[in-house]
């Protein structure tokens, strides 16, 4: 059908967010906050593409960066697989996210690599 307007699928991405937050199992990691980089990318499902320039018409990441934050505030996660399910659930709880790839990185455990975890979720059909 001629002058339908296709949904428009767009990636959103938080890349690098650094977090000091309890994360791991070993009683160093217990002791006391570690730094954790988080990565995040979204794939947004929209019914037409953004007209009028305005951040009411698209995801706005500050959502999920500011979600991260209170998610980890003042928890500890023993697993980084854990902590990334948690927030692959906050990311899909927009609507518009068909699908999300989360990444934490540990990169102070050793010192010569950083250590880490990656899932990918979506959004059930």
């Amino acid at each position: 059908m001629s002058g339908m307007i296709e949904p428009v699928r767009f990636t959103t991405i938080l890349e690098g967010l650094e977090l000091v937050m309890g994360l791991g199992i070993h009683p160093v990691e217990r002791a006391a906050p570690q730094r954790v980089i988080v990565s995040v990318r979204m794939q947004v499902v929209y019914p037409a593409p953004p007209a009028d320039d305005r951040i009411d018409q698209v995801l706005d990441y500050d959502f999920v960066r500011s979600g991260i934050q209170a998610l980890v505030a003042g928890r500890h996660f023993d697993l980084q697989e854990t902590l990334c399910e948690a927030i692959a659930a906050l990311c899909l709880a927009d609507a518009r996210v068909e699908r999300v790839t989360v990444r934490t990185s540990k990169p102070d455990i050793y010192p010569d690599a950083a250590v880490g975890c990656e899932i990918e979720r979506e959004r059930p059909a």
